[in-house]
């Protein structure tokens, strides 16, 4: 069964060489890639250097427990420290934010990830891929969830990272 796929991307540090090498690496395990725009954003529950952030899309046959796999796989390699705080410098975040309408919820994965609703720096990307898709348990498309957002929604901006 084939699932659309829709994962945040975040970098810290040495952002823009870790964005390309996730999406380098990403589209070797997984395939062609629909991306958002590249935002630049500020630190969230600590004080750090902005972030760049993005979402993806992908079809895949692989089960989520395979994505999640793969996905951890691309961020130990790119040097991901795992025993750092919730909130801190991050060389590469790669979170599954939907699969399909999936509801899941169990140790280490989310779905669809609570950030969604909470975070400017991932719905904005989301909303720019899938503005009419429903999250799966508000039932309100992410077009509509960020023109909610949007007024009260911490600094993202467009930057400027060619992506091909």
């Amino acid at each position: 069964m084939s699932a659309t796929v829709y994962v945040s991307l975040g970098s810290n540090v040495d952002r823009e060489m870790n964005i390309l090498l996730a999406l380098g690496d990403m589209r070797q395990v997984f395939g062609r890639l629909i991306l958002s725009r590249v935002y630049d954003s500020v630190a969230v529950g600590f004080d750090g250097d902005d972030f760049l952030n993005l979402v993806a899309g992908f079809e895949t046959d692989s089960d989520v427990h395979e994505v999640v796999f793969e996905l951890r796989e691309i961020e130990d390699r790119l040097g991901r420290d795992r025993s750092s705080p919730r909130y801190s410098h991050r060389s590469i975040d790669l979170d599954i934010l939907t699969y399909n309408a999936l509801e899941l919820d169990e140790p280490g994965i989310q779905i669809p990830r609570r950030e969604i609703l909470v975070n400017a720096f991932v719905l904005r990307p989301l909303q720019d891929l899938a503005p009419d898709m429903l999250h799966p348990v508000v039932k309100k498309s992410y077009r509509e969830l960020w023109r909610a957002m949007e007024p009260d929604a911490v600094r993202t901006d467009v930057y400027d990272l060619p992506l091909a």
